[in-house]
């Protein structure tokens, strides 16, 4: 049984450790949830750790601390989670909010895919491996996430380069959708034999 699970009030899934991101605001319909956007972050580029990407969603990053900082330290960017290397899980903005994630975006000749989706930031990058943690960690959020907003099937979980292509290449050639595919078919398996129990 997993540890998360979503409370449809407050947005928040409870077992994640929660930093509130000032860059969030209300959805057109707030019911209307069916989208699931992949992304791959890492701030400075190509490295991990340290509270950079904290830092970024709740616009306090030190534009000294970086070159690169002085580039995206007026962004006002954030997403619903994000899967650190080691699986710890944040959320930033409830899921009832609309998070700032997917920016010019589109799903299926549908435009403005913040308006309806969720937004999942893995860190790390376009070319390097994902932490097997970080598929079990994203893995077994779907797998709760789809608990509570259904609509999100498997066909409507895309990466942030099929909703911005040409603009956006993550989560990347390092992200593996097979690996992905293969553990939610470990979740979808597991539920359909409790549920015959």
């Amino acid at each position: 049984m997993s540890e998360f699970q979503v409370d449809i009030a407050s947005g928040l899934i409870r077992g994640a450790r929660y930093i509130a991101s000032p860059n969030c605001d209300d959805r057109p319909d707030p019911f209307e949830i069916n989208l699931l956007v992949v992304h791959g972050i890492s701030l400075p580029p190509n490295e991990f750790g340290g509270p950079w990407i904290e830092a970024l969603f709740t616009n306090s990053l030190d534009p000294d601390a970086h070159p690169y900082f002085r580039e995206i330290h007026e962004l006002r960017v954030s997403s619903h989670l994000l899967i650190r290397r080691d699986g710890e899980l944040l959320q930033f903005v409830p899921f009832n909010k609309r998070a700032w994630h997917a920016g010019v975006s589109n799903f299926c000749g549908r435009e403005r895919c913040n308006d309806y989706s969720i937004g999942i930031e893995l860190e790390g990058t376009d070319e390097l491996p994902y932490e097997e943690a970080q598929y079990r960690r994203l893995a077994e959020v779907v797998e709760t996430v789809q608990k509570a907003y259904p609509e999100i099937t498997r066909d409507r979980i895309v990466g942030h380069s099929d909703i911005a292509p040409g603009r956006k290449t993550d989560p990347g050639p390092a992200f593996s959708w097979e690996h992905f595919a293969q553990l939610l078919d470990k979740y979808d398996s597991h539920r359909d034999r409790t549920s015959l129990t």
